[in-house]
């Protein structure tokens, strides 16, 4: 019965399948039996018998933070998310102000924004590669030189276990979509540029599915678009595959359920909340009916280890209410948020 009574192993700060003791490791797959040994300090415990799956299942982090964006003008003030999903107050901001940013875990429990765009002079814009790091305990830290093609309307996310990857954008503001991706290793070093693939947009969303794999959709290439692009753990990006659900632009996405994925809101042309499901296996699903307020500019991330938020965004007004995602995927009406109401801003998980 380990589907409704979960076996979790805590391997005491040995190693479990080669991989550190910040894992937490579970199994809850009803029928299932696990036979595990110690095989030294570098692999630690191994299943030498693992019916019914091949790897134990890691569980996601318990904590998220929502950061930058715009209130009309350009911040850099966080806000942290407990692991029930509450919202805290602003915390003052760190690192260049600024939106149109992504952000991402990395090595197991930590986060990091990067690129985007800010405002140098009250007539200027200009677009950035700069990044800030987030600590296991969520606290931002000042800017990393920016490596990569700097550009806005990125997104990014985990893959692999414990590394991430941002990928896409805008480079001048004009409407000069790319495609390439930077890979984040699991220290939270960004890396160069990676020639892209599939087709160039911007203002799409990224999140992870299937425990290790994740998965770039919607965007507009000049018109709003519903392509999808996997990445396999590796961090390698898959071509187009064909786009399900409508198309749209500022849609923003998040993991749940441990290896499922989410897409929500956005802008068809006019403001929206309708969402689609990622299975476990990165197939996006038809439309599913919006619930809260429809809005685009909005970020979102996991929290609680299986469940996901949406927050922020822009209705034609800023707006600071968030919606949770069950781990059954389900979204939740209006939740109202302490702290700024803004769109635009990056959000991330951490432990």
């Amino acid at each position: 019965n380990w589907g409704t009574n979960a076996i979790t192993i805590d391997s005491n700060g040995l190693n479990y399948q080669g991989d550190d003791d910040t894992w937490t490791v579970k199994y809850d797959t009803d029928g299932q039996s696990v036979n595990i040994v110690y095989s030294g300090s570098t692999n630690g415990w191994i299943p030498i018998e693992d019916d019914t799956v091949t790897d134990a299942p890691y569980i996601g982090n318990d904590e998220g933070i929502f950061a930058f964006g715009t209130t009309g003008s350009y911040t850099a003030i966080s806000n942290l998310v407990s692991n029930t999903g509450v919202v805290s107050t602003d915390v003052t901001g760190v690192g260049t102000a600024r939106r149109y940013l992504g952000a991402c875990e990395y090595g197991d429990d930590k986060g990091i924004f990067g690129y985007g765009q800010y405002r140098d002079s009250p007539t200027s814009i200009t677009r950035t590669a700069v990044s800030n790091l987030v600590s296991n305990a969520g606290v931002v830290a000042t800017d990393v030189t920016g490596v990569g093609t700097a550009r806005e309307g990125s997104a990014a996310c985990s893959y692999g276990g414990d590394k991430g990857i941002f990928g896409y954008g805008d480079d001048d503001g004009n409407g000069n979509q790319v495609s390439m991706t930077n890979l984040v290793s699991n220290a939270g070093v960004v890396a160069t540029d990676v020639t892209g693939v599939g087709t160039a947009r911007s203002h799409l969303g990224a999140c992870e599915y299937g425990t290790d794999t994740a998965i770039f959709g919607f965007g507009t290439d000049g018109s709003v678009t519903n392509v999808s692009n996997l990445v396999s753990n590796a961090g390698v990006v898959a071509t187009d595959t064909t786009g399900v659900g409508s198309a749209r632009r500022e849609v923003a996405a998040c993991g749940y359920g441990y290896d499922k994925g989410i897409f929500a809101f956005g802008s068809t042309g006019s403001y929206t909340a309708i969402s689609n499901l990622v299975s476990n296996v990165g197939v996006v699903a038809t439309d599913t009916t919006g619930v809260g307020t429809v809005r685009n500019g909005v970020a979102a991330c996991e929290y609680g280890y299986d469940k996901g938020i949406f927050g922020y965004g822009y209705t034609g007004s800023y707006v600071g209410m968030t919606n949770l995602v069950s781990n059954a995927g389900v979204v939740a009406t209006d939740v109202s948020v302490v702290g700024t109401a803004r769109s635009q801003p990056g959000a991330c998980s951490f432990n």
